[in-house]
């Protein structure tokens, strides 16, 4: 879905009210009564004022109508929730202004932010259902529960799951973004500059970064938790660069060592060590790793393992915090977690089962939407479609061989690559 934020900067306060009341509505109703829709947002102006502010944000496609519905109402978009967010984030003074998009997933968005400093951030906005499935509509019994009955629900579970383990894992000393902010279904977290793995084509010694990679897999098994998700997609390589003076024949001397750190990224998977297919995602965790550095890098470690049973053994010693009983006191509970689970599991296996259509809504909204509100779709949806063949046009990366060591005078700055055979620059 592309995030339009033209509209944002006109809305007024009676908008936001409207908008706001539709959402609250949305917790019990999938279609917000028009009434009941006046009685929440409670504007001076009364009804008139409602259906002013109603008509504006339909037309924005914030909120839409469905066709053939028993009674006049309302339901909130994903256009509406995305708003709604920036709002919270724009109030608490987290984001000023909102950039490109610079990655895409099945599951989520990720847009370039800025506060009013200047300062680039993060913000992922997940959109669960984005890829939806030909027989959801006949089988999609789990979402007919309460609120679990709604995609954007289940996202804004899979937000506050992720900057809980986020901010979790950054106090233990992981090497994560900071996460800064988490509204309904988005996270603003930090700029990391940075490399995707699958991005790197080679590196000076794939033995040592492997040994890291492995040494993250068990600290986060020690601290009763596994990501569920580790791949090289969901691991991000930086520089790290640290100079050194000396004196050599009387002169001050500067050496500067680059060396490679990774960082982990996309937690809404991760699961206990006491989870009932704690060893299935453990396992699978180990061996996407060992098959990326094989494919790739041409390494094979010489050691089995590790294993899912040596490393339960490891949970909660030498003082190891558990995080997973963190998570949960943070208010995410126990029945949240499963509910999140069995949709991600559920979406997952249609994936897998080859059942996937991507860029369909699962409630049925694009074909029960009026007109009001969606006229724009189509370029909408096409514009998706170029922007995310432009994005796969990524290139491969090759670490410079003097990562590790120190670089000469002669070396420095120039380790520069173009992207893609578009003519930019990136520094690697």
């Amino acid at each position: 879905m592309f995030l339009d934020t033209r509209v944002l900067r006109y809305l007024t306060a009676e908008d936001w009210r409207v908008l706001t009341a539709v959402e609250m509505g949305s917790k019990n109703h999938e279609l917000v009564p028009t009434p009941l829709i006046e009685r929440i947002a409670r504007l001076k102006g009364g009804a008139s004022g409602v259906h002013k502010s109603i008509a504006t944000l339909a037309k924005s496609g914030l909120i839409g109508r469905m066709k053939e519905a028993k009674y006049d109402g309302y339901r909130l978009t994903y256009g509406g929730l995305d708003y709604l967010a920036l709002h919270t984030h724009s109030s608490k003074d987290v984001v000023y202004s909102v950039g490109s998009r610079v990655g895409v997933g099945k599951e989520s968005d990720i847009m370039i932010v800025a506060d009013k400093t200047g300062k680039q951030k993060i913000l992922k906005i997940h959109r669960l259902g984005r890829i939806s499935f030909r027989t959801v509509k006949s089988n999609r019994d789990y979402l007919r529960n309460r609120q679990g009955g709604s995609w954007m629900y289940l996202s804004r579970l899979a937000a506050m799951k992720e900057y809980a383990f986020m901010q979790a894992l950054q106090e233990e000393g992981f090497p994560v973004p900071e996460p800064i902010s988490q509204s309904r279904h988005t996270i603003v977290m930090s700029l990391v500059e940075s490399l995707p793995l699958r991005q790197v084509s080679s590196v000076p010694d794939p033995a040592s970064l492997y040994a890291e990679l492995i040494d993250l897999i068990l600290r986060l098994a020690k601290h009763g938790l596994i990501h569920g998700d580790f791949n090289e997609f969901n691991i991000l390589i930086k520089e790290e660069r640290t100079s050194k003076y000396t004196i050599e024949d009387g002169e001050e001397k500067e050496t500067e060592t680059v060396t490679l750190v990774p960082v982990i990224i996309d937690f809404p998977q991760m699961v206990s060590m006491d989870h009932v297919n704690a060893e299935m995602y453990f396992d699978r965790d180990v061996e996407c790793i060992k098959r990326f550095f094989k494919k790739r890098f041409h390494f094979v470690p010489t050691q089995p393992g590790p294993f899912f049973n040596d490393a339960k053994k490891t949970v909660g010693k030498d003082g190891a915090k558990r995080l997973d009983g963190t998570v949960e006191a943070s208010g995410f509970t126990k029945k949240m977690l499963k509910e999140l689970e069995k949709a991600i599991q559920e979406q997952q296996a249609r994936i897998d089962a080859g059942e996937a259509v991507e860029e369909e809504e699962l409630d049925e909204d694009e074909d029960e939407e009026d007109d009001g509100g969606s006229d724009s779709e189509d370029e909408e949806n096409e514009e998706d479609q170029e922007d995310q063949q432009e994005e796969e046009e990524y290139a491969v990366f090759e670490i410079p061989a003097n990562v590790g060591r120190p670089l000469s005078d002669a070396e420095k700055g120039l380790e520069k690559l173009s992207l893609g055979g578009k003519g930019g620059k990136r520094r690697v």
